[in-house]
Parts: structure tokens; sequence; C-alpha cells
């Protein structure tokens, strides 16, 4: 069945909940939320990444981080880190973190690799290009199935060849990265073809391509929509913002397909 990850941006700035929960006594109520309504991960992330974000040292996202993964991996929720930093990914990680999400897919920092396979935890690697002040001018692509195919291809090689255990790397596309509007489509109708039998996470939440012209908070209903077709296609995980809506969703897939398969 799919898995559910729930996004919680400990940061002022993110494009959807910017600001809401920064502050890590907020942030640890937020993540115990996400995990009571659904969430099998919770993604604690200290750096935005939406469209035109500055980047920020690395000081400033290990404090905005580790009190939250430490908390709630006491209470026993399944962390993921969202950094593309190595040293933020390991002392995560030594906090409690199960998983590292990289939205690099270890291009940021070189010693990314090197650090996962040393921690061998599972890996989540995205198609990327260029950081967010810039990424925006990076969607060009003669055939983006066939690009994002190749290039993250070469990032699991990369990361293969520094000691990544295979099976610990998960594949994301990177909607909305480096992809304004409509190259995001064709990954998500394509999927098998440019994952094939990898583990795939699937990050659409409220982002931009799913209605243009609506504010995040409105783009809800199509998130919805696309964590079902997910499920459907067998995606091993979704990054959501709504827990609920994301569990409701896969559990109805869960009951069509079983009705399916009982006799009458």
């Amino acid at each position: 069945m799919t898995h559910v990850m729930g996004i919680l941006n400990v940061t002022p700035d993110s494009f959807s909940d910017g600001g809401q929960w920064h502050q890590a006594d907020a942030a640890i109520q937020r993540g115990l939320a996400l995990a009571s309504t659904g969430a099998d991960f919770v993604d604690v992330g200290g750096e935005s990444t939406r469209p035109g974000a500055e980047r920020v040292d690395a000081e400033v996202e290990l404090a905005r981080v580790l009190p939250v993964v430490r908390a709630l991996s006491a209470e026993g929720v399944a962390v993921s880190i969202d950094t593309m930093r190595a040293a933020t990914a390991r002392a995560a990680v030594e906090a409690g973190a199960v998983l590292v999400n990289d939205v690099s897919g270890g291009l940021a920092d070189p010693r990314m690799a090197g650090t996962i396979a040393d921690l061998n935890c599972d890996y989540v690697a995205m198609h990327w290009r260029a950081h967010s002040t810039e990424m925006d001018r990076h969607d060009a692509y003669d055939d983006v199935v066939a690009q994002v195919r190749d290039e993250l291809a070469a990032r699991v090689e990369a990361l293969t060849r520094a000691g990544v255990d295979l099976g610990r790397i998960v594949l994301d596309p990177g909607l909305g990265f480096s992809k304004v509007a409509e190259s995001n489509w064709p990954l998500l109708a394509r999927l098998e073809d440019w994952a094939g039998d990898a583990r795939v996470l699937i990050g659409a939440s409220r982002k931009r391509f799913l209605a243009p012209d609506k504010a995040p908070l409105e783009r809800e209903h199509a998130t919805t929509a696309v964590t079902t077709m997910c499920a459907a296609h067998g995606v091993w995980a979704v990054r959501v913002h709504d827990s609920q809506a994301a569990r409701d969703a896969i559990a109805v897939v869960s009951s069509w397909n079983n009705g399916r398969d009982r006799p009458e």
C-alpha cells in the first residue's frame, strides 16, 4: 500500500505553510498531528526550496530541525529529514531520523553519497538541475521523461558507486523543480517509463502546476486526485501537506481493488 509522507516545514518562507510551524514547539505538535492522522513518515525540513528561495546557513538549518527530529523520534514517529546537506543528514539520523529526503539527489553536496553509504539509511534521490533561485530557467527538455530517467539513472550510479545500497534508494521525479507547468504531467502519466522497478516518491502537494490560477491552499483537492492516481499505480509514497486526505484516498483505492477481487 502507498505510504504517506507528511510535510513539516520548520521555516518562515515555504510556499504553502511558511511560518505556521516555524517555532519548535508548534512544529512538534504539527508533526504529532500529521502522524496521528495518517502520515507514515513526517518529513522535517529547515530550508525552503520554493521557487526563488535563498539558501540558509547550515547552522540555521540544524537549529531549526534537530529539536523537532529528536522530539518526534522520541514519541515513536518515523521521521525523514528534508535536506541537501550531508552534515544535516548525518546529525538528523543520529537524532533519530530513519530516511533522508534530498531534493538535489546528492548534487548539492558532494559528501552526501558517502554519508548515506555510511549511515545505511533509506534515501530519496530527487531529479534536480539547479537551486531554487534559478531552477525555473532550467525547464528545457526535448523529452522530459527520457531525460529525467537518464539523469536519475546517473544519480543512482553515482550513489551506488559511493557504496549506497541500491535497495535503499527511492526515486522522485522532482515535480515543480526545473519543471514549471506542462513538463510535470508526462512524468506522472508515464511513471513506469522513468522509474523502472525502483520505489517512487511523488511530491505534488499544492504545487502550482496543479492549478496555476489558484492559491496553494486551493489546490488541495487536486493534490488528493494525484494521490488517488499514485495509489492506483502502486507508488511507494506520496509527500503531502494533508495526511488525512491522502490516507483516505489511499484507503478508497485499496477498498476498490479489494472489491474487484472479492467473489460475488
